[in-house]
This record gives C-alpha cells, structure tokens and sequence, in this order.
C-alpha cells in the first residue's frame, strides 16, 4: 500500500502563489509517475500537472507559464508551484502517482487540499 499527503494549500488572493507538497509513504518499490489533479464544486476532476519518472512533465493549458511541477526522488515527493492564481482555480487539489509495490502496479490518490482563490 501506498499512502499520499497533500500539504501547502489554503486561502490566497488572487494572482498570489501557493506552493502544494506532496508526500508518498509506504513499501514503494518504484514511482512511475505524480501528479496534481483538481476538482472545483460540481465540475469533473481535471489533471493539472504531471511528471513522469524521467521528469517528462505535462500541463494543462490553463496552467502552462504559471505552475510548476516539481519531484524529489530520494524523499518521495512532489510539488505543485502556483503563481498568479484566479478565483476559478479554487478547488480541492489531489495528489495522484502511479506506484510499483512488490509486482502490483496501480494508482493511488491523497485525500485533497483545499486551495481558495479569493478576488
């Protein structure tokens, strides 16, 4: 099993910056790839960022030139910087990573961090 941690989320005016931690525990033979997802109220679960385990990342068009994403491999973990925010990326933030333990491959989710974006 493998347990993902969100940190750094909370309430920030708009076109401020916030900095989201995620943190992977547990018998984790190898990370495939991370990533942060979001999901406003009554909208669909969207992908923001995602890195692969060569550091290949990927980001949503909304997002390109304003967050970053960011992995340490020795700790396990991954970071979302936001900059500039707008009111309509409030949402609660998940961490996502595709995990190797043992020989079962699958994917794993944090619980969420809730990132406010006030105008």
């Amino acid at each position: 099993q493998v347990q993902l941690v969100e940190s750094g989320g909370g309430l920030v005016q708009a076109g401020g910056s916030l900095r989201l931690s995620c943190a992977a525990s547990g018998s984790i033979r190898r990370i495939n790839g991370m990533g942060w997802y979001r999901q406003a109220p009554g909208k669909q679960r969207e992908l923001v960022a995602a890195i692969t385990s060569g550091g290949s990342t990927n980001y949503a068009d909304s997002v390109k030139g304003r967050f970053t994403i960011s992995r340490d491999n020795a700790k396990n973990m991954v970071y979302l910087q936001m900059n500039s925010l707008k009111p309509e990326e409030t949402a609660v933030y998940y961490c996502n990573g595709d995990f190797t333990t043992g020989l079962v491959r699958r994917e794993y989710w944090g619980q969420g961090t809730q990132v406010t974006v006030s105008s």
